[in-house]
C-alpha cells in the first residue's frame, strides 16, 4: 500500500480498499481514525463502503505505519495534520473526495474542509467535537490535573481502562473487543498519547466551520460527554448545510458500538451528495 515520502516531514501511509466496478470511476471516501488508533480500526466499516467507493484509510502521523520521525512537542498541530491529508489527496490525483473522520479524525476533517473547501465533496463527522468542552476535560483527567497528566501518572493501560468504561464503551461491549482496543491503542506509546491529548485540549477548530461549503453529516451519541449538545449548537450556528443524526447510546465510540448503522448512514449521505444509488 502507498507510503508518501516527503522531505523533512514524516512519511504518511494509507490503505486502499476498492471493490467497485473497474469501469465505474467510483469516487474516493477517506476514513480517518482518531486518538491513538490507526487505519486498521476501520475493519468493521470497509465491507459496507468498498463496493461503492474507493476507500482510503490513512494513518495519522506517529501512528500505525506512518512516520514517527518528528518532534512530538511541535508536530501535532491542526496545520500539520491538514498538510498530511493534503499530501494524501494529492497522491490520489488531486480530485475532490468524501471525508469521514471519527473523533480527532473529525477535528482534522473540519480543519481541512475549512482550509480546502473545493477538495471535499461531503464531510461526515463521527462523534467529532469542534473543541474539547469542560465535561470531557474533567472526565478524561480522571481526578488529575489534566488528560495528559492522568496518562503520565496512571500509566496508559490503567487510564485506558478507566476512560473506556466511563466514556467510550457501554458495559455490554464484548470484553474481547475492549481488550483488543486497549492493547492496540497502548501500542502508540505514552509520549504520543500524551501529546495527542494535549493537541485535542489546545485545539479549537470552530473558526473553520463557517468556511466549509460541503454538506456535513454529524453522527452523535445521545447525551455524550464529548460530542454533546454544546457541540451541536456550535455546528448549528456555524455550518451552512448540516444534518444531525443521534444514536441511542451515550457512549463516545458509536462507530464501534453500531458500526453497520454508522457505515450505512455515511454511505447513504455520501451517495446522495453524488446523486448516486449505492445498492444492489
Amino acid at each position: 500500500m502507498p507510503i508518501i515520502k516527503r522531505d523533512n516531514k514524516p512519511d504518511i501511509y494509507y490503505e486502499v480498499d476498492d471493490f467497485t466496478d473497474p469501469w465505474s470511476n467510483a469516487p474516493v471516501i477517506i476514513l480517518q481514525h482518531g486518538y491513538g488508533r490507526s487505519s486498521e480500526f476501520w475493519f468493521q466499516w470497509v465491507p459496507y463502503l468498498s463496493r461503492f467507493f474507493k476507500v482510503v484509510r490513512p494513518d495519522l502521523r506517529g501512528l500505525g505505519r506512518s512516520g514517527k520521525d518528528f518532534d512530538l512537542s511541535k508536530g501535532l498541530t491542526a496545520e500539520n495534520y491538514v498538510g498530511d491529508l493534503r499530501a494524501v489527496i494529492a497522491d490520489l490525483g488531486d480530485v475532490p473526495v468524501h471525508y469521514c473522520g471519527e473523533s480527532i479524525g473529525g477535528i482534522v476533517g473540519i480543519a481541512f474542509a475549512g482550509t480546502y473547501p473545493n477538495l471535499i465533496r461531503s464531510l461526515s463527522l463521527i462523534s467529532a467535537p469542534a473543541f474539547i468542552g469542560d465535561i470531557a476535560r474533567k472526565g478524561y483527567a480522571c481526578g488529575h490535573e489534566s488528560w495528559p497528566e492522568a496518562i503520565k501518572k496512571m500509566g496508559v493501560a490503567a487510564w485506558m481502562e478507566a476512560t473506556n468504561t466511563s466514556t467510550r464503551f457501554p458495559p455490554d461491549m464484548p470484553k474481547e473487543f475492549t481488550d483488543w482496543y486497549t492493547q492496540k491503542v497502548s501500542e502508540a506509546g505514552m509520549d504520543l498519547l500524551v501529546h495527542m491529548g494535549q493537541f485535542a485540549l489546545d485545539g479549537n477548530v470552530t473558526p473553520y466551520l463557517e468556511k466549509i461549503t460541503a454538506p456535513v453529516l454529524c453522527l452523535y451519541p445521545t447525551g455524550g460527554a464529548i460530542a454533546n449538545d454544546e457541540q451541536k449548537q456550535t455546528f448549528v450556528r456555524n455550518v451552512k448545510n448540516l444534518r444531525f443524526v443521534h444514536l441511542p447510546t451515550q457512549y463516545h465510540m458509536i462507530h464501534y458500538i453500531k458500526p453497520a448503522l454508522c457505515a450505512r448512514q455515511v454511505l447513504s449521505f455520501a451517495s446522495a451528495v453524488d446523486n448516486r444509488v449505492c445498492d444492489e
